[in-house]
């Protein structure tokens, strides 16, 4: 497994703050990053230097063509409705608070995912001798 960096703080910061100001949006950690879910999908977070985004196949295409990049954390390893912002997006002076808006309104179309039940230890009957 990858040892990867923490993001930095004031890109941090700039997250929370986007975040904070996109109705619906909840924040929570994914891998140690922050990010936000909508009905319990990923809509956006932070991966080492990077903000991403989940959008859907006609966004993704128009974003990647403003300079984008599809999202790879390990090599060979696409995770293929992710796309990475710029780092001249970065901002909330921007295009960003509109791109995060559109990854919600994506993840909250898709069907809501429930958290898992912890799994329960079967009960087993020894033998009695």
């Amino acid at each position: 497994m990858p040892v990867w960096k923490k993001s930095p703080p004031g890109l941090v910061s700039l997250f929370e703050r986007l975040v904070a100001g996109t109705p619906g949006a909840e924040p929570r950690k994914m891998f140690g990053y922050p990010a936000c879910f909508v009905n319990g999908n990923m809509a956006a977070g932070l991966f080492e230097d990077d903000i991403v985004l989940k959008l859907r196949t006609a966004d993704r295409e128009e974003f990647l063509a403003l300079g984008a990049s599809i999202f790879a954390p390990m090599e060979g390893r696409v995770m293929k409705e992710f796309a990475m912002v710029p780092r001249s997006m970065q901002s909330l002076d921007g295009p960003l608070p509109a791109w995060l808006h559109r990854a919600c309104e994506y993840a909250g179309s898709l069907p809501p995912k429930t958290k898992a039940k912890p799994a329960t230890k079967k009960k087993t009957r020894r033998a009695i001798h």
